[in-house]
């Protein structure tokens, strides 16, 4: 397996570590007749994250981050790997994007400004680095 692709299983993996660290304390502030329920407003009177603790609600929004995130750094992981153009930079890029994601959790859970952006910004640009570098 390619380091791109191996990067590219751990972050999944850190994907379903980001859902249980958020699930565990939902589950324990609000219960799981809430979190089990459809969420619909009428039933909860709030969206369920404004529902949550501050900390837990971050971890929520950081979960919902690396999805979003998880999307680019695959397209950049399978263009590399199916054009075969991965090299030392490209590992590189994906070992990068994979650090930032976990610097990301603790950034985001505990508010630390501006290094949460920072990180969002070195694995956002670490993806397209890796895009950039199979186009070359």
């Amino acid at each position: 397996m390619t380091p791109e692709l191996t990067i590219l299983a751990l972050a999944g993996l850190l994907q379903m570590l980001q859902f249980v660290l958020m699930a565990v304390p939902a589950n324990l502030e609000l219960g799981t007749g809430k979190t089990a329920s459809p969420r619909d407003l009428d039933r909860l009177g709030k969206p369920m994250v404004e529902l949550l603790s501050t900390r837990t609600a971050r971890l929520y929004r950081a979960m919902n981050n690396h999805f979003e995130a998880l999307i680019l750094f695959t397209i950049a992981v399978l263009i590399v790997t199916l054009s075969d153009s991965g090299t030392g930079f490209t590992a590189a890029c994906a070992y990068a994007y994979l650090a930032a994601r976990i610097l990301y959790i603790p950034a985001y859970a505990f508010g630390w400004v501006p290094w949460r952006s920072v990180f969002f910004a070195v694995g956002w640009l670490a993806s397209g680095a890796m895009i950039l570098a199979a186009l070359l």
